[in-house]
């Protein structure tokens, strides 16, 4: 298990110890039986709460975060590692079907014997995110899902918090060592260059990604156009729109409005699941009353990148031609930068959907009037694949094409609640058709993400001393199976 050292690129020789390493650590990882991989997840959750007091100051420093937003974010992540640790124990992750022989299957010839398991895909590369440096980086549910499913991890270290990223990895790395991990299951790069070195390399078997759509398009591109192409697991970029209806805003519309307010200022708008725009009916106060809604001050963006870059969206879209302010702090382009709300109409988003509809990551949104409830689902078609979408309606509310049209544009459709809330649960669905992410039939949360880093085999014919554990019918593990159809 390696680490480098901070704000210092790896080097191609380090990077060929540490791909080596996680070669070799792939067998053995693999091969330990699920509870036992659930309990060195364990030990790392554990080995992370008692270091909080070390990672948050740190964390604080290197993202201008606040203590409390890291003390809950931390809480997260060590709660996924656990949570991983619940699905290992139940083993129903490795969807174990068996097919006994039949001669007289209908199909019209025999069934031979067939069983079928999930199994661990090989060493994956994670690149970590900016805006989550616990939850979505070093140790985070990309990192926990792919060492859950039995699979070594290079952890590609995000420059926004480097200092954090070399500390995070030693904990870990150390816990893993202590619990009996095999070595070279964990390791941390840095730098650009051995990211994509490492992303080519035919010992790396999938990658993951969160960030600008840019970015992950150009990794994307790289991993597709390997010798062996492997999948690529990028969450690029969302706009989250909301819809509101007129029964909505005629029945609570101020407290929509402040709600919004809320959501999309929520760590100053630095959220991917931030709603980015919504539609509001016109002649329903929707914009008066998100106009005098109180607006919070301005907080530092997470770097420098991320500021210049918000700027810069937020200078492109204030300029065009039928954007207006509606509501901005003192200072909307100074550094921290206070919050904006803009405002056009249903009839420009529709004209230039691109421009109008596209991410300003950090805390703008912009507001938009529609004049009848039959806009709403042209302007939803309007809009590019995304995380989330959000309908404020009331029950009665005629919007049963719409619900239809945001099934198939969002991973996520929300109902009379904000995006900016993400479980970490069973049900939970984060990702959706591109660009928000280049694999929509996948999660990066929730106890579904570890089915992106598995890879099923079927065993046909197999004595049972040569069956995995998972497949024999004296079923050691006790996990649940599919036989003959039935579970």
């Amino acid at each position: 298990m390696t680490i480098t050292t901070a704000s210092t690129a790896t080097t191609a020789t380090e990077l060929e110890d540490i791909l080596a390493a996680a070669h070799g650590a792939a067998g053995l990882w693999g091969a330990l039986r699920p509870a036992q991989r659930a309990d060195i997840l364990d030990q790392v959750a554990a080995a992370l709460d008692a270091s909080a007091e070390e990672l948050i100051p740190l964390a604080a420093q290197e993202t201008h975060l606040t203590n409390g937003r890291l003390t809950g974010e931390l809480k997260r992540t060590t709660f996924q590692l656990r949570l991983f640790g619940e699905v290992l124990r139940d083993g129903g992750y490795l969807d174990a079907r068996i097919d006994h022989a039949d001669p007289d299957w209908p199909m019209g010839a025999p069934r031979p014997d067939l069983r079928r398991v999930q199994r661990p895909i090989g060493p994956v590369l994670v690149f970590a995110a900016s805006n989550f440096p616990f939850a979505f980086s070093v140790a985070g549910g990309d990192t926990a899902s792919a060492l859950a499913a039995g699979n070594p991890v290079i952890l590609k270290a995000h420059s926004g918090h480097p200092e954090l990223s070399v500390q995070t990895a030693r904990i870990v790395i150390s816990a893993l060592r202590a619990a009996g991990a095999p070595e070279g299951v964990f390791a941390l790069i840095e730098g650009t260059d051995a990211g994509s070195a490492a992303l080519r390399d035919p010992r790396i078997k999938a990658g993951s990604f969160t960030g600008s759509i840019q970015g992950g398009r150009a990794l994307m591109d790289i991993a597709v156009s390997r010798p062996d192409p492997i999948p690529f697991y990028g969450e690029l970029g969302s706009n989250n729109p909301v819809f509101v209806t007129a029964k909505a805003a005629a029945a609570r519309g101020t407290r929509i409005a402040e709600e919004f307010v809320a959501s999309f200022t929520l760590g100053a708008g630095q959220f991917c699941t931030k709603p980015g725009t919504i539609f509001v009916p016109s002649g329903s106060r929707m914009v008066e009353y998100l106009r005098s809604a109180a607006l919070p001050d301005g907080a530092a963006l997470l770097n420098d990148r991320i500021q210049s870059g918000y700027l810069e969206s937020l200078r492109q879209l204030s300029a065009h031609q039928h954007i207006s302010v509606l509501a901005q702090g003192p200072d909307p382009l100074s550094d921290p930068p206070s919050p904006t709300l803009l405002l056009t109409r249903a009839e420009h988003v529709l004209a230039a959907p691109r421009e109008l509809e596209a991410e300003c990551f950090g805390p703008t949104a912009v507001v938009i009037e529609y004049d009848d409830e039959s806009q709403l689902v042209p302007l939803a078609e309007s809009f590019e694949g995304q995380l989330a979408a959000t309908i404020q309606a009331e029950d009665d509310c005629p919007v049963a094409e719409l619900v239809q049209v945001l099934d198939e544009k969002a991973g996520r459709v929300l109902w009379n609640q904000w995006s900016t809330g993400v479980s970490v649960t069973y049900a939970q669905q984060h990702g959706g058709p591109y660009p928000a992410t280049t694999a929509p039939g996948s999660t990066s949360v929730g106890t579904a993400a570890i089915e992106r880093f598995l890879r099923p085999v079927a065993f046909q014919g197999f004595p049972q001393h040569l069956l995995p554990e998972a497949l024999q019918d004296s079923n050691p593990l006790n996990v649940p199976q599919t036989v003959n159809g039935q579970r």
